[in-house]
């Protein structure tokens, strides 16, 4: 993949974004191994330390060709929030290596680059009543309480950024686009760093994330999925990992292997595409890698 790169800096931070599958987490690194630096986690889910194979976190081969930072670090029992995520990378800014930062969840890189508006914390059952409405009754429940200016901002069909809205409008009483307007200047402004977006083909990335998935049977999903099934909680932040019900459900004896495998290919398929027009939408001015 590097063959198809303009020549980097090898000093300012390099940050890379694309949607699930597109070989991100490689391209990382092969730079790390070309021109130094340390890889450095920008997925939400990767941070939860119960799923590693569903979540595609490094090997334990990968680990060993340079240092990895904020992957496993959280219990999946605990939130953890883009604010956070940001106070944990901001020391590796600075580190005796330069960061190599490298994920699909868009928010933490426009957080990153743009500047995140301080929202107090969510309580814990403001939490959970989003939990219940959203699982009993969807998301339009949800948009019904937000205001319309964060309404014309936010992505009405990703469930996460709806409740996340609902959230802080319920708990601060204040909607999520005025909280946005008071945001404080970045860290890393993007004019200091390498950006490289990659850009897929939806059938090859569609062939990717089923292959992937068949994969992450192979290497053990279906033990790791074992392995969480008494603690299991749906409301739990690491819930959220793509096939995780899935597999909790084939390994509950409520859905076959077959189900459960077609059911998380099509929700990744599903993500992946959401991820796309985010970026489409969010990042014209990084610079584009077009796959394969």
């Amino acid at each position: 993949m590097l063959s198809n790169l303009a020549p980097l800096s090898t000093e300012m931070p390099i940050l890379i974004a694309g949607p699930t599958a597109a070989g991100k987490s490689t391209l990382a690194l092969e730079i790390a191994d070309r021109d130094g630096g340390v890889v450095v986690n920008a997925d939400a889910l990767q941070v939860f330390a119960n799923w590693r194979i569903l979540t595609a976190r490094p090997t334990d081969a990968d680990l060993a060709l340079t240092p990895h930072h904020l992957y496993g670090h959280v219990p999946g029992d605990s939130p953890y929030s883009v604010g956070q995520w940001l106070r944990d990378i901001t020391p590796l800014l600075t580190g005796p290596q330069r960061p190599i930062i490298v994920g699909g969840t868009g928010l933490y890189f426009m957080a990153l680059t743009q500047g995140l508006a301080d929202i107090p914390q969510t309580p814990e059952h403001i939490r959970t009543q989003g939990n219940q409405i959203l699982a009993q009754q969807g998301a339009p429940a949800l948009l019904a309480d937000i205001d319309p200016v964060t309404l014309a901002r936010i992505d009405a069909q990703n469930p996460m950024r709806v409740q996340r809205a609902w959230e802080v409008q319920q708990t601060t009483g204040r909607g999520l686009a005025a909280w946005q307007q008071d945001t404080p200047p970045p860290i890393l402004p993007l004019k200091q760093a390498e950006t490289l977006l990659l850009c897929a083909d939806k059938d090859w990335l569609n062939t990717r994330i089923s292959n992937r998935f068949d994969q992450m049977l192979c290497s053990g999903a279906l033990q790791e999925a074992q392995d969480n099934l008494a603690s299991w909680n749906p409301d739990h932040p690491s819930a959220k990992a793509i096939g995780a019900r899935e597999l909790i459900s084939h390994v509950a004896g409520d859905m076959s292997l077959d189900q459960a495998r077609d059911s998380a290919t099509t929700a990744t398929r599903q993500y992946a595409k959401r991820q796309r027009s985010w970026f489409r939408a969010k990042m014209a001015d990084w610079t584009p890698i077009n796959l394969p």
